[in-house]
């Protein structure tokens, strides 16, 4: 991945907490924790499948304000024929490698080049008097708000061993669950509402339900965690 721009890099990168400055949490610290929740999805946890819902409408969110902010500035640079301007580029972008094991880790990146390319325009603009200084911020920190909100979703989700079986049961992981999470809406837990893109889901048969409840969330490595999985 190759951004330009220091607001984009830093959504990259986030930060971590200061004496006096609370972490930001940036897309690799994002991507981290959503693996968690995609494998947890993928072991029938119902609250896993709740916050795939929540962090895909949270990006679509990010994107429409992103793009709906690009569409203007691009407007406005469309209104001045008689000067061409050339959006800026960086002479030292920053690249990153990226190696994720879900698909909206890779949303995630791909909503940080949009805001990439939005900044790069909205300082070119400032720079040719067409807009000015604080309203290019102005702009520019929203844009970064709304995408550190979609960064920081995973980190309130809570890792039980929950599956949908143990909420039909109202057993104590449930009871957990809900005073941790919160109530899960109807159509989460009937499967009827979920995400665009999920994992498949592991069955095991019932015998070894408990023994598959005990193994412990890996780290996904090889050939899926360069191409997402499904």
């Amino acid at each position: 991945m190759t951004v330009q721009t220091r607001q984009a890099q830093r959504l990259i990168r986030g930060r971590n907490a200061g004496e006096d400055k609370p972490a930001i949490v940036g897309l690799v610290g994002f991507a981290d924790r959503l693996r968690r929740i995609w494998q947890a999805a993928r072991n029938d946890d119902p609250y896993a499948d709740w916050w795939l819902v929540k962090i895909h409408e949270s990006i679509e969110q990010a994107r429409e304000l992103v793009r709906r902010s690009q569409s203007e500035i691009d407007e406005r640079l469309a209104q001045s024929p008689a000067i061409e301007v050339r959006v800026a580029a960086s002479l030292r972008p920053y690249r990153i490698p990226l190696q994720f094991a879900n698909p909206y880790a890779y949303r995630g990146a791909h909503l940080i080049g949009e805001y990439d390319t939005l900044v790069r325009t909205l300082l070119s603009g400032c720079h040719v008097g067409l807009l000015d200084r604080a309203s290019m911020e102005r702009v520019v920190q929203l844009g970064g708000r709304r995408i550190r909100g979609v960064f920081v979703l995973p980190q309130s989700y809570r890792f039980l061993g929950i599956d949908r079986a143990s909420v039909l049961r109202q057993d104590e992981k449930a009871q957990r669950g809900q005073a941790l999470m919160g109530a899960l809406p109807p159509a989460v837990l009937s499967g009827e509402q979920q995400a665009p893109q999920v994992p498949r889901k592991l069955r095991f048969p019932e015998g070894y339900r408990n023994a598959a409840k005990q193994v412990p969330l890996l780290p996904v490595t090889g050939p899926d965690s360069l191409h997402g999985e499904e």
